[in-house]
């Protein structure tokens, strides 16, 4: 048994003996030959694993950055295996995201030293994913840029690809929807160009249900997450899987089709990932179906984290919160023309203040006709009075006397010329 499978072998009961024979085999450079090679990086990979499962992020970052001075000898390729598979162990390690963007730049400048501009180009890719997450999107959008007119001008088109749809998902981020689309449109177009993995088109389809979503068209939207929802799937992305799987269910409660959410509930894949972020769901789809504020309010209060984590979830389950509530009041107060707003507040099983406000945006939204006579707390609801046609008829009659006057003083005009 060779040194390497000895440590493998020992780590399974005792990891810290593991650890120092496996920092003692890579203590010194490795051999030229192949065999040694494969070692020393198993072991370095190994040795990184440790720290990650012990969660001992200092030791880690450490490593990577201690190892770098021999991986300067190695292919290039295979250094940036190496460096990103260690870099890869933070990712399971939580609240580590500063120490990750930290360690990156760290390897970055270590790529521009080295002149290894294939590795410098992935890492400032992560680089650019590790700043959406922690929503620095000036700084991921600057780097997005110097990295577009490099990548465009070596015509790299996979790489290309990650990072137009990152910038996508940026300027989502910010709301700037056009821009998203284009830059959604530009990653579709340089994928056309080249082979696509599977991930990579989970996430393509992904960003093209979110932005279909965003123009309120559910149904495209659901289209593509089900494509998303099958890419992930097969990469075993759970993660982004159960999050494709939100986005289906989210659509078919937004198209109010409450049978569709219990049928993609009954299915294979909803069952795989069945769980707290499924339950959640099915409880808005609930609450929704049966036009239940407190349900509702419920669901978003007993699965906070599932649903309110989320940014793209949470804007449109407040938009619909919003919608139920304005029918809810509408029903409530239709058989009134004069209603105390904390009577209606009891009926619906909200604040005062809370229905006070809605009450407000809704008259001037033009919901319904009324006004609110705050010194007596009361809501005076008026009749809905038809649209006068002789206003329209008197209006027609002007624009045709407008014409006829233009045409006589055009006339008159070139008579006198």
């Amino acid at each position: 048994m060779g040194r390497l499978e000895e440590a493998q072998e020992i780590q399974k009961r005792d990891p810290a003996m593991a650890e120092a024979m496996y920092k003692e085999m890579i203590s010194k450079p490795p051999g030229m030959n192949d065999a040694e090679l494969r070692d020393y990086e198993l072991a370095l990979v190994a040795l990184g694993g440790i720290y990650r499962d012990a969660r001992r992020t200092g030791e880690l970052a450490e490593l990577i950055k201690a190892s770098r001075s021999i991986m300067s000898s190695f292919a290039k390729a295979k250094t940036a295996k190496i460096v990103r598979q260690l870099i890869d162990l933070f990712t399971t390690i939580p609240d580590t995201l500063d120490i990750q963007i930290s360690v990156t730049k760290s390897c970055i400048e270590w790529a521009i030293q080295e002149r290894r501009s294939f590795l410098r180009q992935n890492l400032e890719t992560r680089l650019v994913g590790l700043y959406l997450q922690k929503h620095s999107y000036t700084e991921a959008l600057s780097l997005i840029n110097s990295l577009l007119k490099e990548l465009k001008r070596l015509d790299d088109k996979m790489v290309l690809v990650e990072v137009q749809l990152l910038e996508s998902r940026a300027y989502h981020a910010l709301r700037n929807i056009p821009k998203s689309r284009a830059s959604l449109t530009s990653a579709r177009t340089s994928a056309n160009a080249v082979y696509c993995p599977p991930l990579m088109q989970a996430g393509l389809d992904m960003q093209s249900g979110i932005l279909h979503a965003e123009d309120k068209d559910y149904n495209t939207a659901f289209s593509y997450f089900i494509e998303a929802l099958d890419g992930y799937s097969t990469q075993d992305e759970t993660k982004k899987a159960i999050a494709a799987l939100k986005y289906m269910l989210l659509s078919k409660i937004m198209l109010n089709l409450t049978d569709d959410v219990h049928q993609i509930m009954t299915g294979k894949l909803a069952i795989k990932y069945a769980g707290r972020d499924i339950e959640a769901m099915k409880a808005v789809a609930r609450a929704h179906s049966n036009r239940s504020l407190a349900e509702f309010e419920k669901a978003l209060e007993v699965f906070k984290e599932e649903l309110g984590s989320d940014p793209f979830i949470r804007s449109h389950f407040t938009a619909l919160y919003d919608t139920l509530l304005e029918q809810n009041l509408v029903r409530v107060i239709e058989p009134f023309s004069r209603v105390e707003i904390e009577h209606v507040a009891k009926l619906v099983g909200l604040g005062t203040p809370h229905v006070e406000a809605k009450l407000s945006q809704m008259i001037l939204d033009k919901v319904f006709s009324g006004v609110l006579d705050q010194g007596s707390g009361c809501l005076i609801v008026f009749d809905e009075v038809g649209r006068d046609k002789s206003y329209d008829a008197a209006l027609e009659t002007i624009k045709k006397l407008s014409d006829v006057v233009e045409v006589l003083y055009t006339n008159q005009a070139s008579m006198l010329d």
